[in-house]
């Protein structure tokens, strides 16, 4: 395999390769995949981004998780694209589009601090769903959602006493999901703040999620618990989540950070 350059990138925590594959044709295996997302032995990152030519946007994004799953949509992963494309000049202008298998996001920079993404409400599927298990867990109750990735949210009391890493894996699992789903537990502080922490399907828990952000403010606008905007706080900082009820979509803004660039 010929030499690849990426560049490892976070937005909040969450942490990703980038690879800009615009004038290449790039493969990666899933088990080459899985073996560069290692901690120890690899990089290491939550997801691999692939940022490829588009017939319906700017750019295109392929997104990979540590597994080698692919997935549809991602957050964070697409404000470090937004940032990659921008500091390197591969489009003139600070606002444009990234289409990935979820759909066409328009994109819009104020600074690296303050990306804003565009994108469609999520399709509430089930208002509240009782997700069974064994004695240890009993039933969940959950609401699901899609944001172009599918999300289980659950509400809870406090994030310092609940199973994440034991519990989340049960639901992301659960057979209700047959292609495996995202799992957010969300604790709510006041109408307009939350915490948040992800358990992401293929990458485990990870210190952030964008989609997730959105499926877990957008469940507590609609039943009344919220109100927009909301800042969703994780362990490494906060994005903010605005609601456009009149043409229904959602505006998350946040960060994208840069860390280092090698070869593969």
């Amino acid at each position: 395999m010929n030499r690849i350059h990426f560049t490892k990138m976070h937005g909040l925590g969450n942490d990703f390769i980038v690879i800009n594959a615009l004038k290449n044709s790039i493969h990666l295996t899933p088990d080459k995949i899985k073996q560069l997302s290692d901690r120890q032995l690899g990089i290491g990152f939550d997801q691999l981004l692939l940022i490829q030519p588009s017939t319906q946007a700017n750019f295109y994004c392929r997104i990979f998780n540590a597994d080698g799953s692919e997935a549809e949509q991602c957050g964070n992963g697409l404000r470090c694209v937004a940032r990659f494309i921008h500091e390197e000049k591969l489009s003139p202008q600070s606002s444009f589009t990234i289409e990935t298998k979820a759909g066409v996001f328009p994109i819009v920079i104020d600074d690296y601090d303050h990306i804003r993404i565009t994108l469609p409400e999520p399709q509430l599927q089930h208002p509240e769903m009782e997700l069974e298990f064994d004695h240890q867990y009993g039933t969940i109750s959950a609401a699901i959602l899609s944001a172009g990735n599918p999300h289980a949210i659950i509400r809870v009391e406090s994030l310092t006493v609940a199973p994440i890493d034991k519990l989340g894996f049960a639901i992301s699992t659960h057979p209700s999901f047959p292609n495996g789903t995202n799992v957010g537990f969300m604790q709510i502080i006041n109408p307009s703040h939350i915490k948040l922490r992800t358990f992401e399907r293929g990458s485990g828990e990870t210190h952030a999620c964008g989609s997730n952000a959105c499926a877990a403010a957008f469940t507590g606008l609609i039943n009344g618990w919220l109100t927009s905007p909301v800042t969703v706080e994780f362990r490494y900082g906060s994005l903010l989540i605005e609601r456009d009820e009149t043409n229904k979509r959602l505006y998350m803004t946040g960060p994208a950070s840069r860390v280092f660039e090698g070869d593969l």
